[in-house]
Protein backbone atom coordinates (compact mmCIF):
# COMPACT_ATOMS: atom_id res chain seq x y z
CA UNK A 1 0.00 0.00 0.00
CA UNK A 2 1.71 3.40 -1.83
CA UNK A 3 1.94 5.63 1.58
CA UNK A 4 0.13 9.20 1.25
CA UNK A 5 2.34 11.92 -0.34
CA UNK A 6 2.35 14.42 2.31
CA UNK A 7 5.64 16.13 4.16
CA UNK A 8 7.22 14.23 6.82
CA UNK A 9 6.50 17.26 9.75
CA UNK A 10 5.32 17.00 13.21
CA UNK A 11 1.93 18.54 12.66
CA UNK A 12 1.57 15.88 9.63
CA UNK A 13 2.28 13.49 11.78
CA UNK A 14 0.02 14.77 14.56
CA UNK A 15 -2.57 14.53 11.47
CA UNK A 16 -2.23 10.90 11.11
CA UNK A 17 -2.52 9.88 14.36
CA UNK A 18 -5.43 11.50 14.58
CA UNK A 19 -6.68 10.39 11.00
CA UNK A 20 -5.76 7.12 12.06
CA UNK A 21 -7.88 6.79 15.34
CA UNK A 22 -10.74 7.98 13.72
CA UNK A 23 -10.29 5.50 10.97
CA UNK A 24 -10.14 2.77 13.16
CA UNK A 25 -13.25 3.47 15.33
CA UNK A 26 -15.03 4.33 12.47
CA UNK A 27 -14.34 0.61 10.77
CA UNK A 28 -15.15 -0.63 14.46
CA UNK A 29 -18.53 0.96 14.15
CA UNK A 30 -19.25 -0.21 10.72
CA UNK A 31 -18.35 -3.07 11.27
CA UNK A 32 -20.48 -3.61 14.61
CA UNK A 33 -23.96 -2.06 11.95
CA UNK A 34 -22.80 -5.14 9.53
CA UNK A 35 -22.94 -7.37 11.63
CA UNK A 36 -26.67 -6.16 13.12
CA UNK A 37 -27.50 -5.42 9.53
CA UNK A 38 -26.35 -9.30 8.56
CA UNK A 39 -28.44 -10.61 11.62
CA UNK A 40 -31.84 -8.37 10.83
CA UNK A 41 -31.76 -9.74 7.22
CA UNK A 42 -30.86 -13.42 8.05
CA UNK A 43 -34.12 -13.04 10.55
CA UNK A 44 -36.18 -11.26 8.13
CA UNK A 45 -34.92 -14.03 5.59
CA UNK A 46 -36.51 -16.98 7.84
CA UNK A 47 -39.46 -15.25 7.97
CA UNK A 48 -39.61 -15.10 3.95
CA UNK A 49 -39.91 -18.52 3.91
CA UNK A 50 -42.28 -19.22 6.51
CA UNK A 51 -44.52 -16.30 4.83
CA UNK A 52 -44.00 -18.58 1.51
CA UNK A 53 -44.37 -21.46 2.86
CA UNK A 54 -47.92 -20.60 4.23
CA UNK A 55 -48.80 -18.45 1.17
CA UNK A 56 -48.35 -21.93 -0.76
CA UNK A 57 -50.42 -23.69 1.53
CA UNK A 58 -53.10 -21.12 1.21
CA UNK A 59 -52.75 -21.24 -2.52
CA UNK A 60 -53.11 -24.78 -2.65
CA UNK A 61 -56.57 -24.82 -0.99
CA UNK A 62 -58.10 -21.52 -2.44
CA UNK A 63 -57.63 -22.26 -6.18
CA UNK A 64 -58.77 -25.59 -6.04
CA UNK A 65 -61.64 -24.57 -4.14
CA UNK A 66 -62.79 -21.93 -6.65
CA UNK A 67 -61.75 -24.10 -9.50
CA UNK A 68 -64.42 -26.61 -8.06
CA UNK A 69 -66.98 -24.04 -7.03
CA UNK A 70 -66.86 -22.74 -11.14
CA UNK A 71 -67.25 -25.93 -11.94
CA UNK A 72 -70.48 -26.47 -10.35
CA UNK A 73 -72.00 -23.00 -10.31
CA UNK A 74 -71.11 -22.10 -13.49
CA UNK A 75 -69.11 -18.76 -14.99
CA UNK A 76 -72.20 -16.79 -15.03
CA UNK A 77 -73.26 -17.34 -11.77
CA UNK A 78 -69.56 -17.02 -10.63
CA UNK A 79 -69.58 -13.59 -12.24
CA UNK A 80 -72.91 -12.35 -10.74
CA UNK A 81 -71.33 -13.62 -7.64
CA UNK A 82 -68.54 -11.28 -8.02
CA UNK A 83 -70.48 -8.01 -9.07
CA UNK A 84 -72.48 -8.81 -5.89
CA UNK A 85 -69.86 -9.06 -3.57
CA UNK A 86 -68.50 -5.38 -2.42
CA UNK A 87 -65.85 -5.98 0.19
CA UNK A 88 -63.46 -2.56 1.00
CA UNK A 89 -60.08 -3.16 2.29
CA UNK A 90 -58.17 -0.40 4.41
CA UNK A 91 -54.46 -0.53 4.01
CA UNK A 92 -52.30 0.53 6.95
CA UNK A 93 -48.63 1.99 7.34
CA UNK A 94 -46.50 0.89 10.57
CA UNK A 95 -42.71 2.29 10.89
CA UNK A 96 -40.32 -0.22 12.21
CA UNK A 97 -36.82 0.74 13.21
CA UNK A 98 -34.27 -2.25 11.55
CA UNK A 99 -30.95 -1.86 12.63
CA UNK A 100 -30.59 1.65 13.23
CA UNK A 101 -33.04 2.35 9.65
CA UNK A 102 -36.52 3.40 9.47
CA UNK A 103 -38.81 1.30 7.69
CA UNK A 104 -42.68 1.45 6.36
CA UNK A 105 -44.10 -1.46 6.51
CA UNK A 106 -48.15 -2.46 5.26
CA UNK A 107 -50.66 -4.13 6.12
CA UNK A 108 -54.76 -4.59 5.25
CA UNK A 109 -57.17 -4.75 7.46
CA UNK A 110 -59.58 -7.26 6.10
CA UNK A 111 -63.71 -6.22 5.95
CA UNK A 112 -66.12 -7.70 8.61
CA UNK A 113 -67.87 -10.76 6.21
CA UNK A 114 -71.37 -9.71 4.76
CA UNK A 115 -73.59 -11.52 3.25
CA UNK A 116 -73.99 -9.79 -0.43
CA UNK A 117 -75.61 -12.36 -1.79
CA UNK A 118 -78.61 -15.09 -1.38
CA UNK A 119 -77.64 -18.77 -0.47
CA UNK A 120 -80.29 -20.30 -3.01
CA UNK A 121 -78.69 -21.42 -5.88
CA UNK A 122 -74.94 -20.99 -4.56
CA UNK A 123 -71.95 -23.40 -4.00
CA UNK A 124 -72.37 -24.73 -0.12
CA UNK A 125 -68.59 -23.89 0.06
CA UNK A 126 -68.89 -20.13 -1.19
CA UNK A 127 -67.64 -18.27 1.80
CA UNK A 128 -64.72 -20.46 2.65
CA UNK A 129 -63.64 -20.06 -0.79
CA UNK A 130 -63.71 -16.21 -0.48
CA UNK A 131 -62.17 -16.50 2.87
CA UNK A 132 -59.24 -18.43 1.73
CA UNK A 133 -58.83 -15.21 -1.02
CA UNK A 134 -59.16 -13.27 1.88
CA UNK A 135 -56.18 -14.99 3.75
CA UNK A 136 -54.58 -14.76 0.89
CA UNK A 137 -54.33 -11.16 0.39
CA UNK A 138 -53.49 -10.83 3.64
CA UNK A 139 -50.39 -12.87 3.40
CA UNK A 140 -49.40 -11.54 0.32
CA UNK A 141 -49.23 -7.96 1.56
CA UNK A 142 -46.73 -8.90 4.74
CA UNK A 143 -44.83 -10.62 2.32
CA UNK A 144 -44.66 -7.02 0.04
CA UNK A 145 -43.15 -4.74 2.59
CA UNK A 146 -40.97 -7.53 4.23
CA UNK A 147 -39.43 -8.28 0.89
CA UNK A 148 -38.94 -4.41 0.58
CA UNK A 149 -37.68 -4.29 3.53
CA UNK A 150 -35.17 -7.21 2.64
CA UNK A 151 -34.11 -5.37 -0.02
CA UNK A 152 -33.31 -2.17 0.79
CA UNK A 153 -31.59 -3.62 4.33
CA UNK A 154 -29.40 -5.97 1.35
CA UNK A 155 -28.59 -2.82 -0.36
CA UNK A 156 -27.62 -1.17 3.00
CA UNK A 157 -25.05 -4.27 4.11
CA UNK A 158 -23.51 -4.00 0.59
CA UNK A 159 -23.10 -0.54 1.10
CA UNK A 160 -21.83 -1.08 4.77
CA UNK A 161 -19.39 -4.16 3.55
CA UNK A 162 -17.83 -1.46 1.04
CA UNK A 163 -17.19 0.65 3.33
CA UNK A 164 -15.75 -1.46 5.65
CA UNK A 165 -13.89 -2.98 3.37
CA UNK A 166 -12.47 0.45 2.10
CA UNK A 167 -10.94 1.67 5.87
CA UNK A 168 -9.52 -2.24 6.46
CA UNK A 169 -7.76 -2.82 2.63
CA UNK A 170 -6.68 0.82 1.77
CA UNK A 171 -7.06 3.84 4.53
CA UNK A 172 -6.05 2.61 7.48
CA UNK A 173 -2.77 0.36 5.89
CA UNK A 174 -2.35 4.00 4.06
CA UNK A 175 -2.66 5.95 7.24
CA UNK A 176 -0.48 3.78 9.45
CA UNK A 177 2.31 3.64 6.51
CA UNK A 178 2.47 7.44 6.30
CA UNK A 179 2.21 7.36 9.90
CA UNK A 180 5.20 5.03 10.32
CA UNK A 181 7.20 7.28 7.50
CA UNK A 182 6.88 10.32 9.12
CA UNK A 183 8.22 8.64 12.06
CA UNK A 184 11.20 7.52 10.64
CA UNK A 185 11.91 10.28 9.45
CA UNK A 186 11.53 12.09 12.45
CA UNK A 187 13.46 10.07 14.46
CA UNK A 188 16.50 9.98 11.92
CA UNK A 189 16.17 13.99 11.47
CA UNK A 190 16.15 13.96 15.78
CA UNK A 191 19.16 11.19 15.68
CA UNK A 192 21.48 13.65 13.06
CA UNK A 193 20.61 16.86 15.26
CA UNK A 194 21.76 14.91 18.16
CA UNK A 195 24.74 14.14 16.68
CA UNK A 196 25.83 17.66 15.40
CA UNK A 197 24.88 19.33 18.53
CA UNK A 198 27.27 16.40 20.11
CA UNK A 199 30.14 17.46 17.27
CA UNK A 200 29.80 21.29 17.79
CA UNK A 201 30.12 20.83 21.50
CA UNK A 202 33.25 18.59 21.10
CA UNK A 203 34.51 21.49 18.72
CA UNK A 204 33.63 23.98 21.47
CA UNK A 205 35.48 22.24 24.23
CA UNK A 206 38.59 21.41 22.01
CA UNK A 207 38.78 25.11 21.39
Amino acid sequence: MAKLNIAPTKSNLLSMKEQLAVSTNGYELLEEKREILVRELMHLVEKVKVLEEEINKVISQAYPAFTKMLMLEGSDQIERIAHSVNYEFEMTEKHVNIGGMNFTSMDVILPKKELFYSFLGTYADTDATIDKFFELLKLLTQMASIRTIVWRLAAEVKKTQRRVNALDKMIIPQTKETKAYIESVLEERERENVFVLKALKKRGTGK
